[in-house]
């Protein structure tokens, strides 16, 4: 019976460990793994309502406009490419996080393979007691 109630624990903690991201980078990560699974939903959950996002130029000033836009394509890339961390830097207090990550993903785009390096920008705020991007800046290149 013990044995039962532990695995019962642990399968609770890994379930509201999965919903409720309790540190900023841990949210950056949840987003970026939901992208790749291709759960929109769960990668909208992540973000403020009011997010500001810039990316090429652009500029989408909400989660519906995102969700609406560019959320299907991101998912389509995430899904068939590979991201990976190069370098990541925090900042946060008690109400805002800011994370720096310079990034190379590896996909391939009409039959070639290519690499792009990332630098990415993501600004969090603890809303109702959890953290959701309000920020993100994408910015990319194709290697020298």
């Amino acid at each position: 019976m013990n044995q039962l109630c532990l695995a019962l624990a642990c399968a609770f903690y890994s379930i509201t460990a999965h919903v409720y991201a309790s540190e900023p980078s841990e949210v950056v990560s949840e987003f970026y793994r939901a992208m790749a699974k291709g759960d929109a939903a769960r990668a909208s959950e992540l973000l403020s309502t009011e997010i500001t996002i810039y990316e090429s130029g652009y500029v989408e000033r909400s989660r519906a406009e995102y969700s609406a836009h560019h959320l299907p394509e991101d998912i389509a890339f995430a899904k068939a490419s590979s991201r990976n961390v190069l370098q990541h830097t925090e900042r946060q207090n008690e109400n805002f996080a800011f994370i720096w990550e310079e990034t190379e993903t590896k996909t391939k785009i009409k039959g070639k393979n290519v690499k792009i390096f990332g630098t990415e920008t993501t600004i969090l705020q603890k809303i109702d007691d959890q953290w959701r991007i309000v920020h993100l800046h994408w910015s990319s290149r194709k290697p020298k």
